[in-house]
């Protein structure tokens, strides 16, 4: 195998990662971009007859409460950065297993199980970081206050505007055939 074939044969094993990371990367990066003022961004529409609904950094907060939501977000993000971190890499893991023929079905399933349980504990880092901002809320506050707005175009904790996906209890996995080897 010559030099040549060699880089394009680590480029072609590489590609699919590559793919994934900027994926995910500009889909995180997105995540993080407010709507211009005075315009609705998606799913801040409301009916006629309906109160605006806002997230509690747009809300009119007094400068305690702006430093304390600060303190609260920055709090979040500093305990959802490594599950995050290691949700994207047991991702990258559960695809190459599914990819892998020798892999068998019960380390695919096991690497799903771990998968599940970080995004348990990211969804209940989420609750307990809307908890805080709810406790931050005045009683006027807490009525234009959406906290399904909180966290725009992630996974969203609570019914909203937009689709949250299949939610219904996990469905078994189909017993596996016996293999010939």
């Amino acid at each position: 195998m010559t030099y040549r074939t060699e880089v394009r044969w680590a480029i072609m094993k590489l590609k699919p990662f590559i793919l994934i990371f900027l994926f995910l990367f500009l889909s995180v990066s997105s995540s993080f971009s407010q709507p211009p003022e005075g315009r609705h961004g998606p799913g801040m529409m409301h009916r006629r007859g309906e109160p605006s609904c806002f997230r509690a950094s747009d809300l009119s907060l007094s400068p305690d409460q702006v430093k304390e939501l600060e303190l609260i977000q920055q709090s979040f993000y500093r305990e959802a950065h490594p599950i995050r971190t290691e949700l994207f890499s047991k991702y990258l893991e559960l695809k190459e297993f599914l990819t892998n023929p020798i892999i068998k079905i019960e380390s695919i399933q096991a690497k799903n199980a771990e998968i599940i349980l970080l995004q348990s504990k990211l969804e209940e880092r989420a609750i307990h970081y809307l908890i805080k901002v709810r406790a931050l809320l005045t009683q006027d506050q807490l009525r234009v206050w959406c906290p399904e707005q909180e966290f725009p175009r992630s996974r969203r904790m609570m019914p909203g505007p937009m689709p949250m996906g299949p939610m219904g209890p996990a469905k078994p996995y189909p017993p596996e055939a016996p293999r010939k080897d």
